[in-house]
């Protein structure tokens, strides 16, 4: 859902927009940011370029819609990709990208319209393609098991679009699924697909989902071999039994194979889920950051071959059409990092139901933040309650 770097160079030519240089790694309430990777959940930074005022500013200022497109992949990057990416190559990028039919729910029970000008993504990360196998003109049968959700976050767009909220559900949150009783909230995913999962979530939350954006995570593993691997900072030295990999503590350097293991460990962590939350979290910012450098937008091949892994790896629901993209980033070229908050759902901690460990949700607290969202008061929220995660090293 950040590390400071010096800003990367300019890019050559004069098209519209510049990038902005990363800053602080921003994090992503279930995945984290890498660099400098922060605490679960806190945003992250990202420097704009030292600029000489006038009109290259302007221009370097209108190229940050690309840039966003480059820059919190799985979060923006999923709503606002389109919009930031080379006019001569959209048509080609846009075909990519999966749109899955019959996604959201249709029941006349579904909470109300949201508040005026406001949105709300539901984005998951999932181990195939979500369009593979969900229900819609096809006629293809969602196969139960066959996908999983290990990440599931809420992406709240204020009206103003000035800043960007990120609500992360652990994946083991312990909720109750329509037509199956209490499970973990993933299971919804693997139950009935998207359509079930945002069904679940709405019943949790009360709050309205508008779109909904998933990401392939072997998708991951071609982004970041498109950029030349990313770096992430390690705490301490930890071994991950499931996959037999030694992490040793400092500054690694993740080819795509590597920050796949990196992202997906989960035992013989410390904290378990939740820093693997963290990891995510770090790996996302560190991905941002490589993507959003000068390196990377002023070289075209480069960049191409980012862009094209990124859209061949995300699918969303079928009324988000290359104009929405378009739209909505241009309507967020003034977000940075920094204006990114991730918090991680109101929760007591670990507990057991059954031979199951799960996670219990907060109701009291986490029901104030999901009203936050409802009535478009997440700016108040914040600055009474906290809540915005922080990342520092990673496990």
């Amino acid at each position: 859902m950040s590390p400071l770097d010096p800003p990367g160079p300019q890019a050559p030519q004069p098209s519209p927009g510049a990038p902005a240089e990363p800053g602080e790694p921003g994090a992503f309430g279930g995945l984290g940011v890498l660099g400098e990777p922060r605490a679960p959940g806190e945003p992250g930074e990202f420097t704009p370029d030292e600029l000489e005022p006038g009109d290259g500013h302007r221009k370097r200022k209108r190229r940050w819609p690309r840039v966003l497109a480059a820059v919190l992949v799985f979060v923006l990057l999923v709503v606002a990709g389109i919009g930031g990416l080379l006019w001569q190559r959209q048509s080609s990028y846009n075909g990519n990208i999966d749109r899955i039919h019959g996604v959201m729910p249709t029941s006349k029970s579904r909470p109300g319209p949201n508040v005026t000008g406001t949105e709300n993504w539901l984005l998951v990360g999932s181990d195939t393609r979500a369009d593979m196998g969900t229900t819609g003109d096809g006629g293809q049968v969602w196969k139960p098991g066959g996908q999983r959700s290990d990440t599931i976050m809420l992406l709240h767009l204020p009206a103003d679009r000035d800043k960007a909220y990120v609500v992360s559900f652990p994946r083991d949150s312990w909720v109750d699924i329509p037509g199956y009783g209490n499970q973990k909230i993933n299971a919804a995913f693997s139950f009935g697909g998207p359509p079930l999962l945002i069904d679940t979530v709405e019943k949790l939350t009360g709050i309205r989902i508008d779109h909904f954006g998933a990401i392939d995570f072997e998708g991951f593993k071609s982004m970041t071999d498109a950029l030349g691997g990313v770096d992430v900072d390690i705490a301490q030295s930890v071994y991950d039994p499931a996959r037999k990999v030694s992490w040793q503590a400092g500054r690694q350097k993740l080819d795509g194979e590597k920050a796949l293991l990196f992202v997906r460990q989960r035992y013989n962590l410390p904290n378990g889920d939740f820093d693997r939350i963290k990891r995510q979290q770090a790996f996302l910012g560190a991905l941002a950051k490589k993507a959003a450098d000068g390196g990377t937008i002023s070289n075209p091949l480069k960049l191409d071959r980012f862009l094209s892994a990124f859209t061949k790896s995300i699918s969303v629901d079928d009324e988000v059409d290359a104009g929405k993209l378009r739209s909505l980033a241009l309507s967020l070229r003034n977000i940075r990092a920094s204006s990114v908050a991730f918090i991680t759902a109101p929760n007591k901690g670990s507990a057991r139901r059954g031979k199951q460990s799960v996670v219990l949700l907060d109701r009291a607290k986490a029901g104030a933040l999901f009203t936050a969202v409802k009535t478009a008061e997440m700016a108040d929220y914040v600055a009474k309650y906290g809540g915005v995660n922080r990342i520092g090293k990673v496990s």
